[in-house]
């Protein structure tokens, strides 16, 4: 699935474990495991290029600043903006293979005859949030890290998201749900982007092999009335097929279908041929 509508983004070449991209006017050379075919040309030798990164022997890597760029800008999606920042582990705030969940999801909100009630967990940035909030929904945005819930917020405002679109909330997300039920809270609509691996404030360990389809169960129990049941993987080696399984399980007698499918990007270089890059999967069930 190719996410559609994009300007300010673009894949311009990716080979040799590398992905050169244009976010607004800014060129950023980054890793990616997938690209393991031979690169069109020297990546690195990029006229425009601005910054580069490059990983180091213990793991984790740095931005190699080329060319003067703004410490962050801004970028859109149709009627949504985003600020961009390079930031520690490659990332860069956001993940624009993902709009076309928002788009799926943004049609379902806007079809619906009643207000969606969504809850996203491990919500990052909030570029879905802001999307659903933008289509008419309530999001409750749950993220275990301040730093990203803030940046979620910056977005929505720079967005012009209703004021009332979006709750705000800064936990471990198993905890939140658990409290949830305990609390008889009720929700239309779940989306979810686990980390492959993690730990929670009190040293709990997540492993996504291991904790994902317990959570999933779990929070079937917050649905009522449900629109849509969306996960999103980054995690290698997780199948489509693995989290269509699991929300086939987790919805049974519910009614309605199940998909899943991988993210993909478009390149603009076809010197090579057309191709794409993957960039992860998702599992949707939709009513």
């Amino acid at each position: 699935m190719i996410a559609p509508d994009w300007k300010d983004y673009e894949i311009i070449a990716v080979g040799g474990g590398e992905k050169l991209e244009r976010w607004g006017d800014v060129y950023l050379l980054r890793p990616d495991p997938q690209a393991i075919w031979r690169a069109p040309f020297d990546l690195a030798s990029f006229p425009r290029l601005n910054a580069r990164y490059v990983r180091s022997s213990d793991g984790g890597g740095r931005w190699q600043i080329i060319r003067p760029f703004p410490q962050e800008w801004t970028i859109a999606w149709r009627d949504c903006k985003f600020l961009i920042k390079p930031m520690g582990f490659k990332h860069t705030g956001l993940f624009p293979e993902q709009a076309y969940n928002w788009d799926v999801m943004g049609k379902i909100a806007k079809e619906s005859k009643t207000r969606l009630n969504v809850l996203n967990l491990f919500g990052y940035t909030g570029g879905a949030s802001v999307a659903l909030a933008k289509s008419g929904a309530f999001v409750t945005h749950v993220d275990a890290a301040k730093g990203m819930v803030d940046r979620c917020k910056q977005n929505a405002q720079i967005s012009g998201a209703p004021s009332d679109g979006i709750r705000y909330i800064v936990d471990d997300c198993k905890k939140f749900v658990l409290r949830e039920i305990k609390r008889g809270k009720k929700y239309n609509a779940i989306l979810m982007d686990p980390p492959s691996y993690g730990r929670g404030p009190s040293g709990e360990t997540w492993k996504i092999e291991d904790s994902l389809f317990e959570l999933v169960t779990l929070v079937r129990e917050v649905l009522d009335e449900p629109a849509f049941y969306l996960i999103n993987s980054y995690t290698t080696g997780l199948q489509p097929t693995v989290i269509k399984n699991m929300l086939t399980l987790t919805m049974n007698g519910a009614g309605g279908k199940t998909t899943a499918y991988e993210l993909n990007l478009p390149v603009t270089d076809q010197s090579q041929g057309r191709i794409e890059l993957p960039c992860g999967c998702s599992g949707m069930w939709t009513k």
